[in-house]
This record gives C-alpha cells, sequence and structure tokens, in this order.
C-alpha cells in the first residue's frame, strides 16, 4: 500500500496541470488499487497536489464510485483549507453525488459563502449549484439557498453566474 501511496503521488506531481491526457493516464495505472479513494482524499489535503487528486476523485465519482462515510467525511473536511481554485470546482462539482453529512453541514455553508466572494466565476457558479445541493440534504439551509441563488441571478457581474443560478433556481432547490 505505501508503494502505491507513493506511486500516486508521484504521478500526480508529475502531472503537468494542463494535460487530460497526463491526468486520465494517471487514473487509469491506478484506479484498480486497493484504497485509491482514500489515498487520492488525503493527497487532496496537499497543496501541491489538491488539484490533481480533487480531478482524479471528481473523476471517479463520475465513473460510478461512491464515498463511505468515513470518506465522506474526510473529504468534506478538506474543504475550507483548499487554496487552489481548481482543487474548489472539482469539490463542488461532487456534490451532487456527495451529498453533505450533517456533521459538515454548517462548515460547508461558509465554505460555499466563501466561494461565492471569489474572482473566479466558475467557482462562484459551482458554489450557487452547492446551495442548492446543501439545501436538497439539509432543507434547514432552503431559504438561504434561494437568497443567495435571487441575489446572483441579479447581481453577480458575470452572465455565466446568472445564468447558472437562474438554471439552479429553475430546477429547484428541493429533492
Amino acid at each position: 500500500m505505501y508503494k502505491q501511496s507513493v506511486a500516486l503521488r508521484d504521478d500526480i506531481l508529475n502531472w503537468d496541470g494542463k494535460s487530460a491526457a497526463g491526468i486520465t493516464d494517471t487514473y487509469e495505472a491506478h484506479a484498480n488499487s486497493r484504497g485509491f479513494l482514500g489515498r487520492l482524499i488525503a493527497l487532496s489535503g496537499e497543496p501541491e497536489c489538491e488539484v490533481g487528486a480533487t480531478w482524479l476523485v471528481k473523476h471517479h465519482i463520475e465513473a460510478g464510485a461512491s464515498m463511505n462515510a468515513d470518506q465522506t467525511d474526510r473529504w468534506y473536511a478538506l474543504a475550507p483549507g483548499l487554496t487552489e481554485w481548481g482543487a474548489k470546482l472539482h469539490l463542488l462539482q461532487c456534490m451532487p453525488a456527495v451529498p453533505v453529512p450533517s456533521g459538515h453541514a454548517r462548515r460547508i455553508e461558509r465554505w460555499l459563502s466563501a466561494c461565492l466572494t471569489i474572482e473566479q466565476k466558475f467557482v462562484r457558479a459551482w458554489a450557487l449549484s452547492g446551495y442548492a445541493d446543501l439545501a436538497r440534504a439539509h432543507p434547514r439551509y432552503h431559504d438561504q439557498a434561494i437568497d443567495m441563488l435571487e441575489d446572483a441571478r441579479e447581481n453577480d457581474p458575470a452572465a455565466s453566474v446568472r445564468a447558472r443560478a437562474r438554471q439552479v433556481l429553475k430546477a429547484g432547490t428541493r429533492g
């Protein structure tokens, strides 16, 4: 297991941060190894690995994998410490498939609010979707999610963020 972790970490560190083929090759080389998702979650907490590791988590989830309760707890515990916008985006893009556990709801709500204030418009747009995902899992956030979505629909400077807010409002925040 240790050798697999070192090899996975090295492959992530050697990725140029741009090549889709490069990161996909890393996925193909390691996806079937025992403990893959757990190792990726751990590597997502390392600043030098966070973008590549979170991309791999997202890709793994999109391929049909699921997180157990411990993995989900560790995944959402990472959110406030992520520094790169790409890593934040990847975590946000996993939210529809990985519901926020009750113990992380308040922390993720604060993190989503912070994501709405950053310059990167993709993160702001996906944070709006994240609010809807949070409200679906935890209805006590429904009114707050609606307020955030309506505010973004009317006031965000980026047309893409306003459009995302309209789409999410149209789809609704109730599961």
